[in-house]
C-alpha cells in the first residue's frame, strides 16, 4: 500500500477553496447545550485509551489519543478499546477517514466511529452536509456548539474545526453525550498528522483511467483499502464527487438483485452472474455467486453515461469476479 501525505500549504489552500460539496448522506433530542468552544475546566480522566506498544505501530489517530475512560463512562459501555485494524473509508461528500473504538467485549458489538474529512472543509461544507442529512428524513438534527459549529442527533455529531469536518457516530445515546466526546476530540486534534493525499493499492490502479472519465477529471485524493472480510475497496475523491468500488457479502445476494433487475432504469451488463447499471443514479451492481454483491458507486447519485460506468465496471470486475 502506497501513502502520500499533504506536504505543501499551497496545495491545501487549493483544496480548501474547492471543497463545497453537498454533504455526507449516511450519517446515522437532546437537552439544551452550552457552548463548548471553551474547554471545560475539569481535568480529563487519567485513564487514557489503550496505548499501543512501540512494536504495534498503530498510526497516530484520534482514537489512539482519545480518553477511553471518558468514552466508556459517557456512553455507559463495558469497554472502549482501540480497534487495531483500519476500517474502510466512509465514502461520501465529504469523504472521511475512519478509526474505531470497540465498545463491547462481544464479537460484532457496537463501535464508535471517529472520522476526519480527507479534504479541507469550510462553513459551506458543514451547511451542505447538514442539508444532505436533513434530506434523509431521519431523526432531526439539532445544533451542536462544538468548534466552529456543528449539528447532531442521539447517534452522532458532526462539527467543523480548523478547516476539517469531524464526525463521531456510535450507539444511541443523546446529543449532549456526543458533544462531551466531541470536546475530547477537540483536545486531541492539535499536532495530529495531516491526512495523506493518497492511500493506494496497486490492484486498484486498473480503474483510474476509467474513473477519471466518469468523474470528469483526475482524483484529488485516493483511498484504497479492504473490507473486514478482505475484499478490495477502491476509491477516487474530488471536492465535488466520489467514485468507489466495494463488496457486500450476504446470503441474500439473489434476492437483493430482484428489485435492481426489475427497475425501469436498469441496463444489463455482461459481468458476473448478473450485473446492472442504473441509468438514473449511475450505481452499478454485480452479483457474483449466491453471496457476493459488487457495488460501483458514483456520488452524488446522478445520470451518467452508462457507457462510462460500463467501462469502469469492466476495468474493476477482475478484482471481484475471479
Amino acid at each position: 500500500m502506497r501513502i502520500r501525505r499533504v506536504v505543501t500549504a499551497g496545495l491545501a489552500a487549493v483544496l480548501l477553496a474547492g471543497c463545497s460539496g453537498p454533504g455526507q448522506e449516511d450519517a446515522p433530542s437532546a437537552p439544551p447545550l452550552v457552548s463548548v468552544s471553551q474547554m471545560p475546566s475539569e481535568t480529563p480522566s487519567q485513564t487514557p485509551s489503550e496505548t499501543p506498544s512501540p512494536s504495534s505501530k498503530l498510526a497516530d489517530t484520534l482514537c489512539v489519543r482519545m480518553d477511553a475512560s471518558l468514552v466508556q463512562s459517557t456512553l455507559a459501555v463495558p469497554v472502549a478499546n482501540i480497534h487495531p485494524e483500519t476500517p474502510p473509508v466512509d465514502f461520501g461528500i465529504p469523504t472521511y477517514d475512519v478509526c474505531q473504538l470497540t465498545l463491547s467485549t462481544a464479537p460484532n458489538g457496537p463501535v464508535l466511529n471517529v472520522e476526519t474529512s480527507v479534504l479541507p472543509a469550510t462553513k459551506a461544507t458543514l451547511v451542505a452536509s447538514q442539508k444532505a442529512y436533513a434530506a434523509t428524513k431521519r431523526e432531526p438534527a439539532k445544533p451542536a456548539l462544538l468548534g466552529d459549529g456543528g449539528y447532531g442527533t442521539s447517534t452522532f455529531v458532526v462539527f467543523l474545526l480548523d478547516g476539517r469536518l469531524y464526525r463521531i457516530a456510535g450507539p444511541k445515546a443523546t446529543l449532549a453525550k456526543y458533544v462531551v466526546i466531541g470536546q475530547d476530540v477537540i483536545r486531541q486534534v492539535p499536532g495530529l498528522p495531516d491526512p495523506p493525499l493518497e492511500i493506494t493499492r496497486q490492484e486498484c490502479e486498473r480503474g483510474s483511467s476509467a474513473a477519471e472519465k466518469v468523474m470528469g477529471g483526475p482524483a484529488m485524493v485516493r483511498r484504497d483499502g479492504e473490507t473486514t472480510l478482505g475484499d478490495p475497496v477502491c476509491g477516487w475523491v474530488t471536492s465535488t464527487s466520489v467514485l468507489y468500488s466495494s463488496v457486500r457479502r450476504t446470503p441474500q445476494a439473489k434476492a437483493l438483485m430482484v428489485p435492481i433487475r426489475k427497475a425501469a432504469t436498469s441496463q444489463s451488463l455482461p459481468l458476473g452472474d448478473e450485473g446492472y447499471v442504473d441509468t438514473a443514479t449511475g450505481r452499478t451492481t454485480i452479483r457474483v455467486g449466491d453471496d457476493k454483491i459488487v457495488d460501483l458507486v458514483p456520488l452524488p447519485a446522478r445520470a451518467i453515461n452508462p457507457d462510462l460506468m460500463t467501462q469502469f465496471a469492466l476495468a474493476m470486475s477482475p478484482l471481484y469476479t475471479r
